[in-house]
């Protein structure tokens, strides 16, 4: 018990340095967090057996809610709103191009299979909005033509459909037949609106009628 107290709190304690010491070296967090992960994960040096998969996706699962709506979280509306309409088309359209395009590459010139191609090209098909967000702020670049907003908003909101995508590819891999890819892409877009718009305004109606300080 005490030697695993002391490797969770080592852990903590490099992700702390390198969150400090990431500027310094030039690169995101998130890389240098992966890489604490695989020095001690099970094929790393430090060779920590786990093997608890479940454990894994119920973790990572909780992790990729705030992923998603990280960028949604960290943007502010005001220097958002004149480039919504170009980000939304680049994390929608632009999700699915650069998704069709790998595949097309991973089918054609890796001569990996249909179901493979779309899977990696789903995968890859969007950016990480925490390293986006890392180098544009950290590194106060001062793009022209309110650029920087347009990739901030981009890759805040382009994992949703990333994900879509992903979801698909599993199910045609898994199941073995594509089915109508159209309708479950129209469905899955327009109850996520819905959804996202009825929540939005049930929480902006709660958190104005409801105050965390004493009025005398």
């Amino acid at each position: 018990m005490t030697g695993i107290i002391l490797g969770i709190t080592l852990i903590m304690l490099l992700c702390v340095l390198a969150e400090k010491f990431s500027d310094r070296l030039g690169m995101p967090a998130l890389i240098l967090f992966m890489f604490i992960g695989m020095l001690f994960g099970s094929d790393g040096i430090f060779k920590v057996p786990f093997e608890n998969f479940e454990l894994a996706e119920r973790i990572c699962s909780v992790a990729f809610v705030f992923i998603m709506f990280y960028g949604g979280f960290n943007t502010k509306w005001e220097a958002a709103k004149s480039i919504a309409g170009k980000a939304v088309t680049l994390s929608t359209a632009g999700v699915f191009i650069t998704a069709g395009i790998t595949a097309l590459l991973c089918n054609v010139v890796l001569k990996f299979s249909f179901e493979e191609s779309f899977l990696i090209g789903a995968v890859l098909s969007s950016t990480d909005a925490a390293s986006v967000f890392a180098i544009l702020r950290k590194k106060k670049l001062n793009l022209k033509d309110g650029t920087a907003s347009l990739l901030e908003v981009e890759s805040g909101s382009n994992d949703p459909i990333s994900y879509l995508l992903t979801i698909i590819a599993i199910g045609i891999m898994t199941n073995g037949k594509s089915g109508n890819i159209a309708a479950v892409i129209a469905m899955q877009i327009i109850f996520g609106v819905l959804v996202g718009l009825v929540l939005a305004k049930l929480c902006v109606f709660i958190m104005a009628k409801t105050s965390t300080t004493n009025n005398k």
